[in-house]
């Protein structure tokens, strides 16, 4: 039988002390594709780290050795500045990588991570490091649309905010279910008062206050909040009206297991801001790994997930509709076990080997 075989690419060092799924993703896929069968030759680390083994896969090459594909993941940094020193020492380096492996027949996809560089909200182009690090975020989009054959991001509504029309497939690829976690038990012992479970940062884009605000009004409604310390000191005065309503969790990994196994239903019910309309994060994926139906808004990509798996509710980013949705939960406790059965019948679908199977399928043909 031939060796799968493929070569998986970053253009940067990974830190696996570090949470954020800037690092959490890559690591989870590397592991993925060798867990269906992949030989996996890895293109990673600093500038050179990746010349020696870009070298090694084309002597492999040269002697015969066959890769299926090339799947890369791109840094939140342009791919010219992921040195320590953010300095441009090998501009060129990974896409004539890219190029070399384009002419051998090599089909190659690429996730693309982020667009907030593009949005003047989140991105200051005052200073003049900034403003170069925008003309290298372009560099590397023109590049990868002459060379890619699939242009990954993590959700489809990601696409309007490109800012150059992309030639090739522009497929989603979302982040997904952690394989470890479905064998955690997370049955939910009966209580007749629902808890909620919100994991993630908390501040002016993950603002919860409206969320709070609602679920004052309600006597046996209880807010399980796992979040970093510093977050919430920067914010605590922001919620602090709320305190009887809420229990503060600073912890992660699989501290988080007695947190999930003691809440109902996990909060999406975030602000409405433009990066809510395409941002997936890979804490939805965590909620559905821990079985926990979501509540989400209406117009934003994970509300469209949300809706269109049946895994919880989707509404409209109001006080009105969001207190309507808890008195009917309040009166219908079996609506949480409905989604949490739907949220059985797709999860395998979710899986981060799922993922590396459908690259093998869109990339290997």
């Amino acid at each position: 039988m031939k060796e799968k075989r493929m070569i998986f690419h970053i253009p940067n060092s990974i830190d696996k002390e570090q949470k954020s799924g800037s690092q959490i993703r890559p690591m989870k896929l590397l592991q993925a594709f060798r867990n269906i069968g992949y030989t996996v030759d890895a293109v990673m680390g600093t500038v050179r780290e990746r010349k020696k083994q870009i070298k090694e896969i084309k002597k492999n090459i040269k002697q015969g050795i066959q890769y299926d594909f090339l799947y890369s993941e791109s840094s939140t940094m342009p791919t010219a500045l992921t040195e320590s020193h953010h300095l441009p020492i090998a501009p060129f380096l990974d896409f004539s990588f890219f190029s070399y492996c384009k002419k051998n027949s090599i089909k190659i996809g690429l996730f693309y991570r982020d667009i907030y560089w593009n949005f003047n909200e989140y991105y200051d182009k005052s200073s003049l490091l900034k403003r170069i690090a925008f003309l290298f975020y372009k560099f590397d989009l023109l590049h990868y649309n002459k060379i890619l054959d699939v242009f990954y991001l993590p959700s489809i509504e990601m696409y309007k905010y490109i800012p150059i029309e992309l030639d090739g497939k522009v497929l989603a690829l979302p982040p997904a279910v952690d394989t470890k976690v479905l064998t955690v038990n997370t049955q939910r012992c009966f209580s007749e008062n629902i808890s909620f479970i919100y994991v993630g940062g908390i501040g002016k884009v993950y603002d919860l206050s409206l969320f709070f605000d609602t679920v004052l009004d309600f006597q046996n409604f209880k807010i399980n909040i796992c979040t970093r310390k510093n977050e919430w000191d920067s914010c605590y005065y922001k919620y602090s009206k709320y305190e009887k309503k809420y229990e503060i969790n600073h912890v992660s990994g699989d501290g988080l297991s007695s947190i999930y196994k003691k809440s109902d239903i996990a909060v999406y019910f975030l602000k409405p801001d433009r990066l809510w309309d395409f941002a997936i994060g890979i804490k939805l994926f965590e909620y559905m790994a821990y079985r926990k139906p979501i509540i989400a808004v209406k117009g934003t990509a994970v509300g469209n997930f949300v809706e269109s798996n049946d895994i919880g509710w989707v509404i409209n980013y109001t006080k009105e509709d969001l207190e309507k949705l808890l008195r009917y939960l309040t009166n219908n406790r079996d609506e949480i076990n409905k989604k949490i059965e739907n949220i059985e019948k797709i999860i395998l679908n979710h899986t981060w080997e799922a993922r590396a199977r459908q690259v093998e399928k869109d990339l290997k043909g």
